[in-house]
């Protein structure tokens, strides 16, 4: 079992991110997962657009988010994501935002794998690379299938 793929993606706060404080606004957050998560797909050299013209879509189906931090207005940071599990019909995330070197916010999401009609499929069955590619991905052994 080797060590999973993580991306490191940078944000800057933008002004209609913030709240009346000036705090980054807690709906932001699903949207930095999704930019990490598009980032990591696409540093693995599968962007989304590729999966989708293959017949595989993502659709989320739950996601987490704890807070232990805050951000402003043009804050610099850093959206770190690893993929936290493969199995035959789920692929779940995991995100860390960084702010220099302090955590400020942890969260997850997890995804079926369905098919053009949006139909859950068997991954292993449906596209067997691209679960090999995946398991690779989250550092895990590719079984024979």
């Amino acid at each position: 079992m080797g060590e999973p793929i993580t991306c490191s993606l940078n944000v800057i706060v933008r002004y209609q991110e913030t709240d009346q404080m000036g705090v980054a606004h807690h709906s932001v957050y699903p949207i930095w997962f999704e930019a990490g998560r598009t980032a990591f797909i696409r540093e693995q050299g599968v962007p989304y657009g590729k999966l989708e013209e293959d017949g595989l879509y993502l659709p989320l189906i739950s996601m987490t988010c704890d807070f232990m931090s805050y951000a402003r207005y043009e804050d610099e940071l850093t959206v770190k994501t690893v993929i936290a599990s493969v199995t035959k019909t789920r692929l779940n995330f995991k995100y860390d935002v960084f702010k220099g070197g302090d955590i400020i916010a942890s969260g997850g999401t997890a995804h079926i794998y369905a098919n053009h009609q949006l139909r859950p499929v068997n991954l292993a069955k449906y596209m067997p690379d691209a679960y090999r590619l995946f398991l690779g991905f989250a550092g895990a052994d590719a079984p024979d299938l």
